[in-house]
């Protein structure tokens, strides 16, 4: 008896590839990735003849809304380059209280400890908004980093603009009100995504900011009866961004020159 084998031809923004049935019993996906055209900032960046070199170690995978990418402590067996997700870096204490040290989506990579030395993480990554990334092996990165090159000084200033987010992130969280640093994470946010609507409940944005629900309550009404967003069942839309620039504190502006200034 004769097998016959499949393969069904998808494209996306950021690649044209395959699902490859050549195996009956084994499904994989082989991703032919674009530099010129995919939608993460730090591998767009590359010169087409290194991106080449880490296009057949590259996979396309996809993130639901609340997904764990990694825990604290965890071993890391892949890094992820965001290209419509966005991902929350969390830190848990032992009471189970949460705060939100960092973001990264299109801008960047998650995993930065396999390149950084470390191998494990100190703190949880979450999906903030459900999308797309790509991941690379954790040799992969380490053999290419290793290289040194434009992969390397990418990998290290994206690392730089990230704890320049972290720190402003603590800082914001002690000196500014909770509307303020409301706008600075849907701000955050609004950058990382190509759409005006972000699904995220009262909730999950007070684990974020570490606050209250009531104070996410509040703040979100205020800015809901300015204009500046629309808020329903977990649902808000960017309504005039204008005007959340126009309330939020300095520290979005810190953080996105630095991001502009590293990354361009």
């Amino acid at each position: 008896m004769s097998v016959r084998y499949t393969t069904y031809v998808i494209s996306s923004p950021c690649n044209k590839g395959r699902w490859s049935m050549d195996d009956p019993f084994t499904t994989m996906y082989v991703a032919e990735v674009n530099n010129k055209t995919c939608e993460n900032r730090l591998l767009a960046a590359l010169p087409s003849l290194e991106f080449d070199r880490l296009r057949p170690a590259l996979q396309e995978v996809s993130f639901d809304l609340g997904q764990v990418v990694y825990e604290f402590g965890g071993h890391l067996n892949y890094v992820y380059f965001p290209t419509t997700a966005i991902v929350s870096l969390l830190y848990t204490m032992e009471n189970g209280a949460t705060a939100e040290m960092g973001l990264t989506g299109n801008d960047g990579v998650v995993g930065i400890a396999l390149f950084m030395g470390g191998g494990t993480m100190p703190n949880r990554a979450v999906i903030q908004s459900s999308g797309g990334a790509l991941r690379m092996n954790a040799k992969t990165l380490q053999d290419e980093f290793a290289r040194g090159g434009n992969f390397q000084q990418l990998l290290l200033r994206y690392t730089q603009a990230l704890i320049t987010q972290i720190s402003q992130t603590a800082v914001c969280n002690r000196l500014h009100s909770v509307e303020q640093q409301l706008c600075r994470w849907l701000l955050l946010s609004h950058d990382r995504v190509p759409a005006d609507e972000l699904i995220m409940t009262q909730e999950l944005i007070g684990d974020m900011l570490g606050v209250r629900r009531e104070g996410v309550t509040v703040a979100a009404g205020r800015l809901q009866a300015e204009g500046a967003i629309r808020y329903v069942r977990g649902h808000i839309t960017i309504l005039d961004r204008a005007k959340l620039e126009g309330y939020v504190c300095e520290c979005y502006q810190v953080v996105r020159d630095e991001f502009d200034r590293l990354l361009g």
